[in-house]
């Protein structure tokens, strides 16, 4: 399934190390099933011309969604990861859960329709949410910038029950630095992390390859960082001190410019007039990109990154920010990691989710051949059972052609 090419039955058997007979019988099998496509006969190598194959892309469908503060992006795409159809909606923050993810719903089933794709042909969901997440319940806890009313949201059970498809959840800067680390700035450091500067602020962080969460889901929730002794004895609620400091409303209210229009517009006014040299935005944006400066020292400091992505309003297309926040970063740190703009910008949490959402379904095709799609509940995917010597060529062993990155085991309902 990982494998991004062609192949012939003998690299199956060279990558497998299962008899040739074995290995006919399974190809035979998953070409019945559709999961494998034959190419027709590859050229001779000197004996029997070889039969080719590939994995179908097209077998099943996954579906990805970043859940914003003021927008939602969804994408239907194959099963490498390849968008079919994208959509934007407004978030309408101030809903109640239930009624807002009653609305992403509906949303997924109408992009599903524009892409053509039946919502039965969905193997797997992955959405990313704001605020710490429970990723073994698919639960958003708590610090959800922006979304009224977001504790302890039952997320990836409610939108299985309305979609009738498997849904795996994550925090939404956690599948940001998945997607960096698969399509975008990120590619190669398997220690790294993702900085999201925005109406809230947090951060992803990859270990060795691996997201790292915490014990409490709260590894990367930087916005509760306390920026100095004086601010000890302040209470600054769920947003914590660096978000209330640094965070788009903080800099919003200090800047008489910031009249009409959304917040990216405004923030946008700001930073235009700090290049421009005004000295209150200059000295405001001064003064944010010292906080997350020390913020990001902190944090490579503790994890000792190769690289960290900044993402968000605040740093994309503004190159003097992120700028000033490497500089203080290499003024303190011995040997600072690079420090880069997103590559994905806002696009990066939801190539994450595309990631989670293909990881997970081809796991749930590998375990579900054989018996109906997990959690479909409509008996939609139904295989013929296969022993466990054949599931482990389902699996592909070590890989025919090499694997493509693959997402960390999620949350799922």
């Amino acid at each position: 399934m990982e494998n991004p090419g062609t192949f012939t039955r003998a690299e199956l058997v060279r990558a497998t190390s299962l008899s040739p007979p074995t290995v006919g019988t399974l190809a035979g099998e998953l070409l019945r099933q559709g999961l494998l496509t034959d190419l027709g006969q590859g050229p001779s190598r000197g004996g029997r011309r070889p039969s080719v194959m590939e994995f179908n892309a097209d077998h099943g469908f996954v579906v990805g969604i970043a859940l914003g503060a003021t927008h939602t992006q969804i994408a239907v795409a194959d099963l490498r990861g390849k968008p079919l159809r994208t959509h934007v909606w407004p978030t309408h923050p101030r809903s109640a859960p239930q009624h807002l993810l009653s609305r992403l719903a509906n949303w997924v089933r109408r992009t599903l329709k524009e892409a053509r794709v039946p919502l039965e042909s969905v193997v797997a969901v992955a959405a990313g949410a704001p605020g710490a997440v429970d990723r073994d319940t698919g639960t958003v806890l708590a610090l959800a910038a922006n979304l009224a009313g977001w504790n302890d949201v039952p997320m990836a059970a409610m939108l299985a029950r309305a979609l009738k498809t498997p849904v795996f959840i994550e925090n939404d800067v956690n599948l940001a630095i998945l997607g960096e680390h698969w399509r975008g700035a990120a590619q190669g450091h398997n220690t790294c992390a993702f900085i999201h500067l925005d109406v809230g602020i947090g951060a992803g962080i990859l270990i060795r390859g691996e997201l790292y969460h915490g014990h409490h889901f709260l590894a990367g929730e930087i916005a509760l960082m306390c920026m100095g002794p004086q601010y000890v004895g302040r209470d600054f609620g769920s947003r914590g001190c660096l978000e209330t400091l640094a965070g788009i409303r903080s800099l919003l209210s200090r800047w008489r410019g910031a009249r009409s229009g959304g917040p990216e517009r405004e923030i946008g006014s700001l930073l235009r007039a700090a290049e421009r040299g005004e000295p209150k935005a200059v000295r405001i944006v001064r003064e944010m990109t010292t906080l997350v400066g020390i913020a990001t020292t902190n944090l490579c400091l503790t994890i000792d990154p190769s690289l960290v992505v900044l993402g968000g309003p605040l740093v994309e297309g503004n190159d003097a920010v992120v700028a000033r926040i490497r500089n203080l970063v290499g003024r303190i740190i011995p040997s600072p990691p690079d420090i880069v703009p997103s590559r994905l910008g806002k696009d990066a949490s939801l190539w994450g989710s595309l990631l989670v959402a293909t990881s997970e379904a081809r796991e749930l095709l590998r375990r579900g051949l054989g018996q109906s799609r997990v959690g479909a509940g409509n008996g939609a995917f139904r295989r013929g059972a296969l022993p466990r010597e054949e599931t482990d060529v389902a699996r592909g062993g070590g890989g025919v052609r090499g694997t493509p990155p693959s997402a960390p085991r999620r949350s799922r309902a």
